[in-house]
């Protein structure tokens, strides 16, 4: 009798209404597990990218860093090897300089020695050119530097020489190069 009751229709209408909860109930839960299935995945990929992302960051920061260290030896390398032109050059400069003025200074004695030795009634032997050139005897040597400007000439020619050498020797210096 009891049965008979609910056979009503408000009493099917509560069966079927409390099937379809139940039906509903039991899909709500398998969804919820499907996504906490599917969160936890979710959340594992996170961590596992923010782990790669560590990493690269990490790699990144090493790899800057050996690049730093590698530039500060290139830059110590390249300072190193202008220091050694410097000094080559300017040693190399000051000794030719001191050549030339040792030349010239022997020179300069040679020519007091020879004029002492003529003696004082002799006069040194002069060229001459023939009147038909139309030039005086001095217009033969009109080319040469006078004594005095030969030697600061022959001091010019050496640092400007040097100069280009140095100019060409840092020049040949490869800034980029890595050891």
């Amino acid at each position: 009798m009891m049965l008979l009751r609910l056979l009503n229709p408000q009493g099917i209408a509560g069966i079927v209404v409390s099937i379809a909860l139940a039906l509903l109930l039991i899909v709500q839960k398998g969804e919820t597990r499907h996504w906490r299935q599917s969160s936890e995945q979710f959340e594992q990929l996170y961590r596992d990218e923010q782990s790669a992302f560590a990493g690269t960051l990490a790699n990144y920061r090493t790899a800057a860093e050996a690049a730093h260290a590698a530039d500060q030896a290139n830059l110590a390398r390249v300072a190193g090897e202008q220091r050694a032109i410097n000094e080559r050059t300017s040693n190399d400069f000051e000794a030719r300089l001191a050549a030339a003025r040792s030349v010239a200074q022997r020179l300069r004695g040679e020519a007091e020695r020879a004029a002492a030795d003529r003696g004082p009634g002799r006069a040194a032997a002069v060229p001459r050119l023939s009147t038909s050139a139309g030039r005086t005897p001095e217009a033969a040597n009109e080319d040469r530097l006078p004594r005095s400007d030969r030697l600061t000439a022959t001091e010019q020619a050496i640092q400007l020489d040097e100069l280009i050498r140095w100019v060409k020797e840092q020049a040949s210096i490869d800034s980029n190069k890595k050891e």
